[in-house]
């Protein structure tokens, strides 16, 4: 059992017939009644009762994950792997930029249930990925090249907040946001002119200027 994807689903039924729930530190269950639907409880780690094959239990993953955005992220065999491709974007000068980074963040133990019933499995793909491509745009929009490699940190926390705002709604809370490289695509019909504005990786890295 992978237990670094976001949720994990399993069978309860290898215990006495299905009467418990194993749950494992890090991990919370939830269960689905036939007769109540998804109860808005949950279960933390360690052996709880159920009832047999009238409730069906599903495991998630509360611990802080980590979201990785970079350059060769590949989603086309899992649409909720925890990550995504470099975020392609335009500053506020017009400059056209490739970010990578990453976001931390975990799910509200009590609002588990929640997301489950309007959610689903598969909020990697509806909520945490459509929301990292657009607040991360939308804030990159604001701010020219200068301000991004003298301001880092601000920017980092802006973006922390973007996402907060929208995360908290859903049931899901950003912990943070690390910007890892960016880089500047320069003519984006050839990549002989691309540099790094802010990362570890280049040796063509650029001072910010003052204005």
């Amino acid at each position: 059992m992978e237990f670094d994807k976001l949720v994990v689903s399993f069978l309860v039924d290898e215990v006495v017939g299905g009467f418990f729930i194993s749950v494992p530190p890090g991990h919370i269950a939830c269960l689905y009644d036939r007769g109540y639907g998804v109860l808005k409880r949950t279960w933390g780690p360690g052996l709880h009762l159920k009832i047999p094959f009238w409730q069906i239990a599903k495991l998630f993953n509360a611990q802080i994950l980590e979201y990785t955005i970079t350059e060769g992220f590949d989603i086309s065999q899992n649409k909720e792997a925890l990550g995504d491709k470099a975020i392609i974007a335009t500053t506020a000068d017009g400059r056209l930029i490739q970010v990578e980074g990453s976001i931390l963040f975990r799910l509200h133990k009590q609002r588990v249930p929640e997301i489950w019933e309007n959610v689903g499995d598969d909020f990697v793909s509806k909520v945490v990925r459509p929301v990292a491509r657009s607040r991360i745009r939308s804030v990159l929009s604001e701010i020219s090249v200068n301000q991004l490699t003298t301001y880092r940190p601000q920017v980092e926390k802006k973006v922390h907040h973007e996402l907060n705002e929208i995360f908290e709604a859903k049931g899901i809370i950003c912990e943070g946001f690390l910007l890892s490289e960016i880089k500047d695509l320069g003519d984006p019909k050839t990549p002989k002119d691309d540099k790094i504005l802010l990362g570890k990786k280049s040796e063509e890295f650029i001072s910010p200027k003052k204005d």
